[in-house]
């Protein structure tokens, strides 16, 4: 650790947590897995589009990635480029306050149609912010320090998602619709002001090294290159690719618990605070292990606990069992997240680095769109349990490519830091 990022680490992991903790906050009141689902859900009656608001957000992150890497590869400080993309994930939830507040005046037509409009300008802001996002953490901590850090902001922001969440659930009960959605959107929108002046405290000091000017056909062989010798990289990402389908179950959870088992809102709200808190708790233990232990097989039990949650959400005889399911499914989300990313900072060099995070999160968003469109059919056709089925089954297939094909390189069993 350089001097000048070790006299700021201190600042900058409390700006970041900060920053990560309302976040998360904005999304307990907005959630993406529960809260805009259930609005999308009071404006159509379908499966597909009910289950396309997690996976909008996932592709939007994903996609953009790879397509920003050769210009975030050429930035001497990625804090600029972050503060202004990350403006674009954050405005949006303003347009949803007006579409609720408004919805009675433009239709569930016109509502819908706004909704997703704000939902793929949210998704792609993110996206655009991610790979640089990605960078700046990688730079301003050092690689033994990564795990815990995403695992303790990861912790900070579902904490405050849970209560996030659970006021979400009184709000839904208490005011009537729409006005109290529009009333989640608005605290959600207070948060995220929060959060971006936490981020925007960050000090980054200048790359050192040279930056060499990068033409788009050096870099486009650059990513065939790191694709066609990197084996265990191709790996990962056919890990990645599968678990998208393994985690698709998530996105049902909620509207079948309702539908199937008759829950309140403020059931809801609970539940989607379990999950919270199980991810709270998760976070910052899977978080110390993968920088102790081995990333591949904390991603290996996320991978076991997602398979799990679907199968007992299939079986469940009351919602009683629900919580369980959910907090299996916090367990896989922490995993696939927090040590997801960390794992994907470890391939490649530093200037390499936007490449890989660009080709770990780019190359599969096609199968994140692609998952909940086959989650949302099967449940149409053939019921929820079949999506729950399928999921299991895409979730023992990533178990099997983890570990028989993905190769840890950091795995040491001893301490980092020692």
């Amino acid at each position: 650790m350089d001097n000048e990022i070790k006299s700021h680490f201190r600042s900058n992991y409390i700006a970041n947590l900060l920053d990560g903790g309302f976040f998360g906050f904005a999304l307990g009141f907005a959630s993406l897995s529960t809260v805009i689902p259930l609005f999308v859900s009071n404006m159509t009656d379908s499966a597909i589009l009910i289950g396309l608001v997690p996976a909008i957000h996932a592709m939007g992150w994903q996609l953009p990635q790879l397509f920003n890497a050769r210009q975030v590869s050429q930035l001497k400080r990625f804090k600029p480029y972050v503060l202004v993309m990350t403006i674009q994930e954050r405005v949006p939830f303003l347009g949803l306050i007006l579409i609720a507040w408004q919805l009675p005046t433009i239709g569930l037509r016109w509502g819908l149609i706004l909704t997703f409009i704000m939902l793929i300008w949210q998704g792609l802001g993110a996206g655009f912010a991610a790979n640089p996002w990605q960078n700046l953490i990688g730079k301003i901590f050092p690689s033994e320090y990564r795990g815990t850090f995403f695992g303790l902001q990861g912790a900070a922001a579902n904490l405050l998602a849970s209560v996030g969440a659970i006021l979400a659930g009184f709000i839904l009960q208490k005011v009537a619709f729409p006005n109290n959605f529009a009333l989640c959107f608005l605290y959600a929108s207070l948060c995220l002001v929060v959060s971006f002046f936490s981020l925007s405290s960050t000090h980054e000091p200048e790359r050192t090294t040279e930056i060499l000017p990068s033409s788009s056909i050096l870099f486009w062989n650059s990513v065939l290159s790191i694709l066609k010798r990197d084996l265990p990289f191709r790996s990962f990402l056919l890990s990645r690719v599968l678990s998208q389908f393994g985690n698709m179950a998530f996105a049902f959870y909620t509207v079948y618990a309702v539908r199937r088992h008759g829950i309140s809102e403020i059931t809801a709200g609970v539940m989607t605070s379990v999950l919270m808190i199980s991810q709270v708790a998760a976070n910052p233990i899977l978080g110390w292990l993968a920088d102790r232990w081995s990333r591949k097989w904390i991603l290996e039990m996320g991978a076991v606990c997602a398979m799990l949650s679907a199968i007992l959400a299939w079986l469940a005889p009351d919602i009683a069992i629900f919580f369980i399911v959910v907090i299996l499914a916090g367990i896989a989300i922490t995993a696939f997240w927090t040590i997801g990313m960390t794992l994907t900072l470890d391939f490649g060099t530093d200037e390499e680095k936007p490449t890989y995070i660009g080709l770990a999160n780019t190359l599969i968003a096609p199968a994140t769109i692609l998952a909940p469109l086959i989650g949302g059919w099967l449940a149409d056709r053939a019921g929820y349990s079949a999506t729950f089925l399928f999921a299991a089954s895409a979730s023992l297939a990533t178990v099997v490519v983890l570990h028989f094909a993905v190769q840890d390189k950091r795995q040491d069993f001893r301490n980092p830091r020692g």
